[in-house]
């Protein structure tokens, strides 16, 4: 949900018009579009070069993984989840929070993982590759607008979940 419909949403329950400084705060949201478009613009035209630079890295700190079993499905639909969270991440910048990520990317992120066998310190890792990526092809003032995104995906990624065992600890891509 973008800043301004949650604003209007809340208004309204409230019975009230915006107040003066939720309508400053929407004055700033607008006159910094220009920069989150551009910003989304360049993970959009990077993605592809930012997925193939953070699977290497994380293929040298996790050589062993589902992604790099050699199983050609297994790397597309690894580099294709990559893509879709760089996505994601470009959508919050067009809404200007992390609701697109709330409401469409971290529900139940933890519990796909673990029921298709991948192991979430892995998905850490490669993360935190894509996030290393993003950060070294911006400016440190636009890094410091996107990268708050991907370490927002990191602490879903690290918090501590219900257990889920499979397989006595063993996944398919282990034999």
């Amino acid at each position: 949900m973008s800043i301004v419909k949650q604003m209007i949403l809340n208004a309204d329950e409230e019975v009230r018009y915006l107040t003066p400084g939720e309508i400053h705060a929407l004055q700033n949201f607008y006159r910094s579009g220009t920069e989150r478009i551009r910003l989304a613009k360049v993970l959009a035209q990077n993605e592809k070069k930012i997925v193939e630079r953070a699977t290497q890295k994380f293929w040298k700190i996790c050589p062993r993984t589902p992604s790099n079993s050699g199983n050609a499905r297994k790397t597309e639909a690894a580099m294709r989840d990559i893509g879709w969270y760089i996505r994601l991440v470009s959508y919050c910048l067009l809404a200007g929070n992390e609701k697109p990520l709330e409401e469409i990317g971290l529900i139940g992120m933890k519990e796909l993982y673990n029921s298709v066998g991948i192991p979430l310190e892995n998905v850490r890792q490669y993360m935190l590759c894509v996030k290393a990526e993003v950060s070294a092809m911006l400016t440190p003032e636009d890094a410091a607008e996107v990268i708050p995104y991907f370490d927002l995906i990191l602490q879903v990624i690290s918090s501590p979940g219900a257990p889920y065992f499979q397989n006595n600890g063993r996944t398919d891509w282990q034999r």
